[in-house]
This record gives structure tokens, C-alpha cells and sequence, in this order.
């Protein structure tokens, strides 16, 4: 992937936080949501050793009193399947089919805080940071299939790593705010972390992935919540 077309969605998101800024008034509100997320691999360090992928995440955005509603703290969790490959190996003798399965994953533990309108307005833009701690892990299993009947298969765990770094991210999005109660959101994500070791079984060198996520979700203004 190369960095044209997300460059395009953060120049677009960056004149909508321009433009529709203004628009957003009233009452500061928090809210807890959930979000779809596909994340692609950016620069030689993470296209080498992961592949775009899909995944989700939870978050909660709560608004500091007394800053004229436009400063809010973040905090959430997420995971996202960067690589699934499945090797194929058939006994010449008994034509005995083996695979072996690997699933590379990863995930983020992240705070941070966002500047942008929190208030009853419609449009909310937003632009934020976060500092995360980051995880890595790779499962390789071995499995013989059973192809009449799937839960009959023959599974061993031939290895399992797990690795952990230090991250960051610069995130712009933007809340659509229906009555107060259900914000439905959209945004991308620049992301960067330092130190993962290679291959996350290769201590000998340490590369610093980037991504970058486009992600969607809806979620629960804690308005709603509120007696009227």
C-alpha cells in the first residue's frame, strides 16, 4: 500500500473538521461506542511482516468540565487480525493431508484525549493522540483435518509468541450526534510502534510498524442515561 489514498481521507477529514467545526453547541457529552475497523500496513517495516486487515474495537470519550466542551479524555481497546495463512502438506504414501495454520495478531490498550465540539450538536469533528501499549501474538497450529465432520479434527498448538511495544497514534474523525443519545462515528488513524522484535521471535532486531485504520461504529451517549 502506498500512502496516496489515506493522505486523500486525512486532507478530507481535516476540511470537514475545518468547515463544520463552528456548528457544534450546548451541553458536553460523553459516550461509549464500538467500531469496525480495517487497518493496512504502512512503510517496508509492517508491509514486510503483515498484511491489511479487519478487526474491532471498544472506546469511551469523556468530556473535562469547565474547557468550553471542547477537550475530552479517550480511552479503549482493539484487535485486528493482521495475517491468517494456511499451508496445505498431503502424505505421497498414504495421501494423508496435514495443515499448518497461522494466525498473526494484533492488539492496542490506548489513552489519550481529543480536541472538538462534545456538545448537542449534529456534526462533531475531531482530531486527537493517544499513547498505547501495543501486543503482538502469532499462534502456528498443526491440524488434521476431518473434512466430514469439522469438529472431529486433530489440533496441536506447535507455537504460540507474544510480544509487547510502546505506540502512538493521531486520529481525525468525525460524530454524527443523533439526538443526543446514539453518535454514529467515522475517521482514520495514523498509527506508529516502537520496538517490535522481528518476526516477533527474532530478538536479534527490532523494526517500528506504522498503519494506518479507517474504522466506523456506533455507539451510546451517556446523555441517555440521564433522566429528563
Amino acid at each position: 500500500m502506498n500512502g496516496r489514498p489515506s493522505a486523500r481521507i486525512v486532507l478530507l477529514l481535516l476540511f470537514l473538521f475545518a468547515t463544520i467545526f463552528p456548528l457544534s453547541s450546548a451541553r458536553a457529552a460523553g459516550k461509549a461506542g464500538l467500531y469496525l475497523i480495517r487497518m493496512e500496513p504502512y512503510g517496508a517495516d509492517a508491509e514486510e511482516y503483515s498484511r491489511p486487515g479487519w478487526g474491532g474495537g471498544a472506546h469511551v470519550v469523556a468530556p473535562i468540565p469547565d474547557v468550553n466542551q471542547l477537550l475530552a479524555g479517550t480511552a479503549g481497546l482493539e484487535f485486528v487480525n493482521l495475517m491468517t495463512e494456511t499451508k496445505k502438506f498431503r502424505d505421497s504414501v498414504t495421501g494423508l493431508r496435514t495443515e499448518q495454520q497461522t494466525s498473526q495478531n494484533y492488539g492496542r490498550l490506548y489513552v489519550g484525549a481529543e480536541i472538538g465540539p462534545h456538545g448537542g450538536g449534529f456534526f462533531r469533528p475531531h482530531v486527537g493522540t493517544n499513547i498505547a501499549w501495543t501486543f503482538y501474538w502469532i499462534d502456528t497450529d498443526v491440524v488434521i483435518p476431518d473434512d466430514s465432520a469439522r469438529e472431529n479434527e486433530i489440533r496441536q498448538d506447535l507455537e504460540s509468541e507474544w510480544e509487547n511495544a510502546f505506540g502512538w497514534d493521531v486520529t481525525i474523525g468525525l460524530d454524527l450526534n443523533f439526538s443526543n443519545k446514539v453518535p454514529v462515528e467515522i475517521g482514520v488513524r495514523y498509527m506508529k510502534s516502537f520496538g517490535v522484535p522481528q518476526q516477533l521471535g527474532d530478538k536479534a532486531e527490532k523494526i517500528h510498524p506504522e498503519y494506518f485504520q479507517v474504522y466506523a461504529g456506533v455507539g451510546v451517549s451517556f446523555d441517555a442515561f440521564r433522566k429528563s
